[in-house]
């Protein structure tokens, strides 16, 4: 199988889950490579996501590793079969590729959480503030990417508004509720917006109000994609070069920890979408 030009996201973690299950087999590439047969430098490339592999090896490789866990292979397995490309493949080249990532992570998420403290979520955003936003990167972008950066949010998007869409559930700091990212009139569609998106029967909204005491939150706004299987859960940290995505088991650990505290400091549904209307009529 020829070698691939481009790595996805997803691709690179299929290969690194394989590797875990070797590792937890004790055994080295050359070590696994020899009881299969294969050469060494073929575990090397799959494992680095470099070539691909069928779900049919994935078993294979599974049952050599000693692994028992049935949900876990089969969803490998699916990771492995899949074919096709998704929408946001026709933006290769024309957005930054942590976008197409992030837009892949949330189109296969079994659930979805997010927490933020400066700015609404991309997915929750309306038109006028997604470009008012990309019209104030630094560097300064051109008209035409801030189009395709817009037309590749909305695309976003309608993942809420599938048939099947995901849970999402929206963490939001009264900081990145009150942050103008236009104007008055603009921030103020904003929040009514979010107050529509939150009757979506799969969509939840909680708010993070200043005044509550002890409230030291997350230094870092995230997403949260929960996996078929927990151990295929993802987090994307946001930071001021772009997203970083985790997937070591103490880093899950240490974020769902971290979403529960901020859930806890949350305001409840009903008294957040109060909160919010209440803001929107000081806009």
């Amino acid at each position: 199988m020829s070698a691939r030009s481009i790595i996805t996201a997803r691709q690179a973690r299929l290969g690194t889950e394989l590797r875990k299950l070797r590792e937890r087999a004790g055994l080295s590439g050359r070590e696994a490579a020899r009881g299969m047969g294969f050469a060494e430098t073929r575990i090397s490339a799959v494992e680095s996501a470099r070539v691909g592999v069928s779900g049919e090896r994935v078993r294979y490789l599974a049952g050599q590793y000693a692994c028992d866990d049935t949900a876990l292979i089969d969803a490998l397995v699916a990771m492995a079969d899949e074919r096709g490309h998704g929408w946001w493949e026709e933006y290769r080249g024309l957005v930054p590729s942590g976008y197409l990532d992030l837009a892949e992570l949330e189109n296969k998420a079994a659930h979805l959480s997010t927490f933020q403290t400066m700015h609404v979520p991309g997915l929750l955003q309306t038109e006028e503030h997604i470009q008012a936003v990309f019209g104030a990167s630094v560097p300064k972008l051109s008209e035409e990417q801030i189009e395709r950066r817009t037309e590749f949010r909305l695309r976003r998007q309608e993942t809420l508004g599938a048939d099947q869409a995901v849970p999402y559930r929206a963490l939001i700091h009264e900081a990145a509720l009150r942050i103008k990212a236009a104007d008055s009139k603009a921030a103020r569609r904003q929040l009514l917006h979010i107050l529509e998106r939150s009757e979506l029967p799969q969509v939840t909204v909680r708010v993070i109000p200043f005044e509550v005491d002890g409230f030291s939150g997350i230094a870092h706004p995230l997403v949260h994609a929960g996996g078929p299987v927990p151990q295929l859960d993802t987090v994307m940290v946001e930071g001021p070069h772009g997203g970083a995505f985790l997937d070591a088991e103490a880093q899950l650990a240490r974020y769902r920890q971290a979403l529960r505290q901020v859930e806890e400091a949350a305001l409840g549904v009903i008294e957040s979408r109060q909160f919010i209307h209440r803001l929107a009529q000081t806009m």
